[in-house]
């Protein structure tokens, strides 16, 4: 998938006092944003937004009720935890732990206090607890694999639940299930509100997940333009210097105006050959000694080399 980061960023670069904010808070605008869709998803479909993509629901391990849509509370807000909130937590620490490495590389102070070398133990166990969690989420998919476990991701097993197809029971209960904006006299207020603010949270999903195909390509774009190979090449193009004006010929060099005499040795041609880079026909023995020893035309100036030369074969000839 594309970087989201690419949008907000050329934002901040090109106008740093008004959004510069969307790149400093760009991790908590994406992450409230993520769970808004998550939240969504999961209250409508049971499954992420991803997930639902595929045509994938999540079910409790221990329901009885797989073939319907719909969690327990806890799964849900299990699911919603670690769908959008832990991803979001595990970016902050790897900040935090980067910025912390790159001021203990420039220190030479001594840990002294206790919280201290706690950090600095933490801070070398760290990679051990991510070669464990990477090694944990191998082992789950490898049992996976050979069915000795009900989900893949120790993600799914720590939230409750597992994966399941959606049926055609489960399509038509989501084509059937109310959109919350039909609101009925004998509801009190905070119905009425929770049914309002669910209705909004919902529209606003709807417009993410429907916007991300556009979304997708012109971050696609962006990346593609702004990217280091690009630029090069652009630069590449729009650095060639302006080519020098044709030399033109004093009155005793006019070439002839025979149409078969070489405009080099003035002679009838032999072995026709044309410069692409002018249009000019001369003896090919003639304009590939030239031109190896002068690399321009002879009659224009303009700059030629030896893949220019064209060789031309006549019927006759």
């Amino acid at each position: 998938m594309c970087k989201p980061r690419l949008c907000p960023q050329i934002l901040a670069t090109s106008n740093p006092a008004r959004y510069g904010v969307l790149w400093r808070r760009f991790d908590e605008i994406y992450a409230i944003l993520d769970v808004l869709l998550q939240h969504h998803f999961l209250s409508r479909t049971s499954a992420s937004f991803s997930e639902n993509f595929y045509g994938l629901k999540r079910v409790g391990e221990d329901s009885t009720h797989a073939a319907h849509l719909g969690l327990h509370r806890r799964e849900h807000w299990h699911s919603l935890f670690l769908l959008a909130l832990l991803p979001y937590l595990h970016t902050k620490l790897e900040k935090i732990l980067a910025r912390q490495r790159d001021e203990d590389d420039f220190s030479i102070r001594l840990p002294q206090s206790f919280m201290q070398k706690l950090y600095r133990a933490f801070l070398a166990a760290y990679p051990f607890v991510c070669m464990a969690w990477d090694g944990w989420v191998f082992c789950q998919q490898l049992l996976y694999v050979f069915g000795k476990t009900r989900t893949h991701s120790p993600l799914l097993w720590l939230a409750g639940v597992k994966l399941s197809y959606l049926t055609a029971n489960d399509i038509r209960s989501l084509d059937l299930k109310p959109s919350g904006s039909a609101l009925s006299p004998s509801q009190s207020f905070r119905e009425k509100f929770q049914r309002l603010v669910s209705t909004a949270v919902g529209g606003v999903a709807v417009s993410l997940s429907s916007s991300l195909s556009i979304g997708v390509f012109f971050l696609q774009f962006l990346e593609w333009w702004y990217s280091s190979e690009n630029q090069s090449t652009v630069k590449s193009l729009t650095s060639l210097p302006t080519p020098p004006p044709p030399l033109h010929l004093h009155s005793q060099e006019t070439p002839p105006t025979h149409i078969k005499v070489c405009p080099l040795c003035r002679k009838v041609r032999t072995n026709d050959t044309a410069l692409a880079t002018s249009g000019y026909v001369f003896c090919y023995k003639c304009i590939y000694v030239y031109v190896k020893t002068n690399h321009r035309c002879p009659l224009t100036g303009y700059p030629s080399g030896l893949q220019h030369l064209i060789k031309i074969y006549t019927p006759d000839g």
